[in-house]
């Protein structure tokens, strides 16, 4: 991990904001409110009498729908001292009670007309106040993950320096409710860059904005494969960024192959919530070079391979041996706040041990080879999901997949897929007859089930759990009058 950052380092909001005051720095429909609506937002948190109601400060919910007024009253909220907590505008009544019992929102009386901005009852603004950005990891259950000004910060100084510039531009299509949308927009924000704010879904359509060159894109794997599949016109458009970021979830290898191909400059990234985003990172030349890994601990961070299990013997370099990551980053999240309590978890001595496994080659390289919590283990041999669900995914014939461990009495956990087939490709048992070439015997699902959609979490991810629970329904269901 790099030097402790001095304090001229993590530039605070009030001079960012004073110093970018009116800056035309936003592209993008409406990116001209972005001004108007941070003042008028920082006002009202300084006038209204409901902001003084209790002391010290409540925090303030965000979940506006329109991506650049909610960049402006985050910033807004957060300015005037406010610990802010970042919301779905998607989420769903089942989230909305979750959410309900961790901050206690006052959902039913906004702050102002239109604008979805909401007083947290549960939640008072600490002397340092924090950003509250939502994660479910496996498990679907919503927390948030506690940041400082100062963990954000540390992010963007890390990637500036893993990347070597001093301004970031960046095309922003993931949401900003996500960690993955609010670093690129507090990184051309600290940089003093320009960012380019659209749902993905009107790039998708040919609505491409402009932005000046040496930029930065953001992408999951299915991003990158839907453009991709439209054709020569975003090929050329694609491959002048200075890096795509691609993360999110496992690319397959013939999505890699097929950018390599076209010399897309991806950059396969390794991060989560917790860690404010990307830790570690490989750059374009080394992707388009042949490396598949992702690539060098980025220097804000530090990666370390438990090989006993998580009995905290750390070898500083695992030189190829496969266990846990334990991660410490100046980034580091404080804690979660779940269950009404910031104290529900915090990091012990500024390391995190997380859910992933992967080891680290002699030169540094991070490879991943998936999640301790998914991990399938069937006939006394381990199978990780994510192998299995992009050799799936790179046979052209599915669209989503998701593998799981259903019980079974003989092999202990049967392989099971369920698969959402592309469009007019094939039927499953072409797939079943190509997919025995493609992994080991004990990696073959036992079990196929074919579906239109897969259950989805509040963070707009397959939902492992809920996955386990169809399959189960399926293949074993309940008898009659049972």
């Amino acid at each position: 991990m790099g030097q402790p950052l001095e304090a001229q380092d993590y530039p605070a909001l009030d001079s960012l904001l004073r110093r970018r005051w009116g800056d035309l720095w936003l592209i993008g429909p409406h990116a001209q409110a972005f001004w108007p609506c941070l003042e008028q937002i920082a006002s009202l948190l300084q006038t209204h009498p409901a902001t003084n109601r209790w002391q010290p400060k409540p925090a303030v919910l965000v979940a506006e729908s329109d991506p650049i007024r909610y960049l402006a009253m985050v910033l807004a909220a957060h300015w005037q001292g406010h610990t802010v907590v970042l919301a779905n505008p998607q989420w769903g009544q089942q989230e909305w009670r979750q959410v309900q019992s961790l901050v206690q929102p006052e959902r039913a009386q906004p702050l102002i007309d239109g604008p979805e901005l909401y007083l947290c009852q549960g939640i008072q603004t600490s002397l340092s106040p924090e950003l509250l950005i939502a994660t479910g990891g496996t498990t679907g259950q919503i927390k948030f993950a506690r940041h400082t000004w100062a963990t954000l910060m540390a992010s963007v100084r890390g990637f500036r320096a893993h990347f070597g510039v001093a301004v970031v531009n960046a095309y922003c299509v993931l949401p900003l409710h996500h960690v993955s949308g609010l670093m690129q927009g507090l990184r051309v924000l600290a940089s003093g860059g320009r960012l380019a704010i659209q749902p993905y879904s009107d790039l998708k359509q040919g609505q491409i904005l402009e932005l000046p060159a040496d930029r930065f894109l953001s992408l999951v794997p299915t991003q990158l494969q839907g453009l991709l599949s439209q054709g020569n016109g975003y090929l050329s458009w694609l491959s002048n960024f200075r890096a795509v970021l691609l993360g999110g979830a496992a690319p397959w290898p013939a999505l890699l192959e097929e950018a390599r191909r076209f010399q897309i400059p991806l950059a396969l990234t390794y991060g989560m919530t917790e860690t404010a985003s990307q830790i570690a990172t490989l750059l374009p030349d080394e992707f388009l070079a042949g490396h598949t890994s992702s690539g060098r601990v980025l220097p804000h961070a530090k990666i370390q391979v438990l090989t006993d299990h998580g009995h905290q013997q750390i070898a500083p370099h695992s030189d190829g041996r496969v266990g846990a990551l334990l991660i410490e980053a100046e980034s580091l999240f404080k804690g979660y706040w779940m269950s009404g309590s910031p104290a529900a978890y915090a990091p012990e001595k500024g390391q995190f041990l997380s859910d992933d496994l992967g080891y680290l080659d002699d030169n540094g390289y991070l490879y991943l080879l998936g999640r301790q919590s998914t991990k399938i283990i069937t006939g006394g041999e381990n199978v990780f999901p994510e192998d299995v669900e992009a050799a799936l995914l790179a046979t052209g014939y599915v669209q989503q997949v998701c593998v799981v461990g259903k019980p079974d009495s003989k092999w202990g956990q049967a392989v099971c897929a369920l698969v959402v087939f592309s469009a007019n490709v094939g039927t499953l048992e072409m797939l079943v007859s190509r997919f025995r070439v493609q992994l080991a015997p004990h990696k073959q699902p036992k079990h196929w089930i074919l579906l239109s959609a897969l259950p989805m979490n509040a963070q707009g991810k397959i939902d492992r759990r809920q996955a386990l629970k169809w399959a189960e329904a399926i293949l074993d269901p309940p008898k009659r009058g049972a």
